[in-house]
């Protein structure tokens, strides 16, 4: 990997095991935390463990094993939050009471301080992350990505071996088909990123192997 001021660490959590993700620059220690559907005890931890401090909360998409965490470690921290697109607002406002749900007692509903749209940026100390709105799995789904460490946080859009559900509310297969065929492998195959959930990969091992959005089962090999 380039040599950059960027660290990720994975922090699993909420009974769905979803990758809860700590980024931060090692130059100013700044910190991020993505997806923090819960277990906010845990992540609080892993930052403390690490010596950093975190500036920011990034949120993916608006589902409840993502997002359900975001508004209470904001608020402990005194931090923003950033992302995902409005078209996600929906999801974000139900939180509470898909929070019922057991082991995610304690979701809040949430409005991020700053939405998020395709092209935008998002710096953290000396570090910059790039979006890119991917709709298909929810509407207003976004990835993050660093450039030069060649690393992405991809929600639930892509897997290692398969791709995000489509039959949840406002999903749809052939947006998410164009999410990542259009909007991800551009980035380049060298690109590792870290799915909501499993294993990490790379875009260029799925382009290869990937039964739903290989060059090969899209006929475009």
């Amino acid at each position: 990997m380039p040599e950059t001021f960027l660290k990720a660490a994975i922090i699993p959590v909420t009974p769905y095991r979803q990758n809860c993700s700590l980024v931060w620059c090692t130059k100013t220690g700044d910190a991020a935390v993505v997806d923090p559907g819960g277990d906010l005890a845990r992540i609080q931890d892993a930052v403390a463990a690490n010596g950093i401090t975190v500036k920011k909360v990034l949120l993916t998409h608006g589902h409840l094993d993502h997002a359900g965490g975001a508004a209470g470690l904001a608020r402990a921290l005194g931090v923003p939050i950033e992302g995902p697109h409005p078209d996600d607002s929906f999801l974000l406002e139900a939180l509470s009471e898909h929070g019922r749900r057991p082991g995610f007692q304690g979701s809040e509903s949430c409005t991020p301080d700053r939405w998020l749209a395709d092209s935008d940026t998002v710096s953290l100390g000396e570090i910059v992350l790039g979006v890119r709105h991917c709709p298909g799995h929810t509407p207003g789904h976004v990835v993050l990505y660093h450039e030069e460490a060649k690393l992405a946080f991809v929600g639930d859009v892509l897997f290692r071996g398969s791709v995000g559900r489509t039959d949840f509310p406002r999903g749809n297969h052939a947006d998410l088909v164009r999410s990542i065929t259009e909007r991800l492998w551009p980035l380049g195959d060298d690109m590792r990123f870290v799915p909501g959930h499993g294993q990490m990969s790379t875009f260029g091992w799925e382009r290869k192997t990937n039964p739903y959005v290989s060059d090969l089962a899209l006929g475009r090999a």
